[in-house]
């Protein structure tokens, strides 16, 4: 059955368009009325047959590649609320300035393996972002969200959303988990509009067990790469922007293994580095 959360904003529906979509997998911030849900259902699941996912040309990853060391389900590992954030306050500086500079006012934005925070800015105002996730509570908890749905991606990586209804598409600290990204960047493509743009960013904290073996075992030049191959991979996507952010080190550093573990689990403070890779649907649009 469909779950219903309340939303103090003026109510507007948001419906899957997969009629095949089990409903006790999504989860609404908004009211809807039961009766269009059928009707919408209908019409749009036609619209989403006549598109589908971009075209992947080759597998980046190879099977060990997509190993990890925890192998029970995701939505295991996540089934309790982590009301933390996962990164520190430069990284999330910097990532709240690069919204900022790229996302533009008005637009539909997809946060894809959301949070209980987006780190969008606060000053600007979208028409709508829609959150995925693996805890529902924490979706619930996040402020920017119009609407969110729960699914794991490394069981089904097929989006119950209207092809080209996204602006941008956005991935934060997320990418390590991902055993399909072929396909998940795939079905991202074909969500957005022609012109959107796809954001990744990424540090070097990770939940190890969970993380991809690929990335595990990789440098932070290596896992930037791997994510440039990852929309490579995908016909039609724009020759991926690269950003590093990667601050100077202290000049009496801890250099220990105890040390860098704490770091890498996020234990001890310390200034992450700040990672993105960026392209566009089709072609990069120029905004005056």
């Amino acid at each position: 059955m469909l779950t219903f959360h309340p939303n103090p904003k003026p109510w507007h529906p948001y419906v899957p368009t997969n009629a095949q979509i089990t409903f006790s997998s999504v989860l609404f911030k908004t009211k809807i009325l039961p009766s269009k849900i059928e009707n919408t259902l209908n019409e749009e699941g036609k619209q989403s047959k006549q598109s589908s996912a971009g075209k992947i040309k080759r597998l980046v990853l190879t099977q060990e590649g997509r190993a990890k060391l925890n192998t029970f389900p995701d939505r295991e590992f996540y089934a309790y609320p982590r009301f933390v954030t996962h990164v520190d306050d430069g990284f999330i500086s910097a990532l709240t300035n690069l919204y900022r500079e790229k996302l533009r006012p008005g637009w539909e934005i997809l946060d894809l393996m959301s949070s209980w925070v987006s780190h969008l800015p606060e000053e600007v105002t979208y028409k709508r972002v829609v959150g995925h996730g693996l805890n529902a509570q924490e979706l619930a908890k996040n402020p920017r969200l119009d609407y969110f749905f729960v699914k794991d991606l490394n069981q089904d990586q097929h989006l119950e959303l209207e092809s080209c209804s996204f602006d941008a598409v956005i991935c934060t600290v997320s990418v390590q988990y991902l055993q399909q990204p072929e396909k998940v960047f795939a079905e991202v493509f074909r969500v957005l509009r022609p012109g959107g743009m796809l954001v990744v960013s990424f540090s070097n904290r990770l939940f190890y067990e969970k993380a991809i073996s690929t990335w595990r075992d990789g440098t932070a030049y290596s896992r930037v790469q791997l994510v440039v191959q990852y929309f490579q991979c995908v016909e039609g996507f724009t020759q991926p922007e690269t950003i590093r952010k990667v601050p100077a080190p202290a000049a009496r550093e801890d250099k220990s293994p105890f040390s860098w573990i704490m770091r890498l689990l996020g234990l001890l403070s310390g200034s992450d580095p700040f990672y993105a890779v960026i392209a566009y649907k089709n072609f990069k649009p120029i905004y005056e």
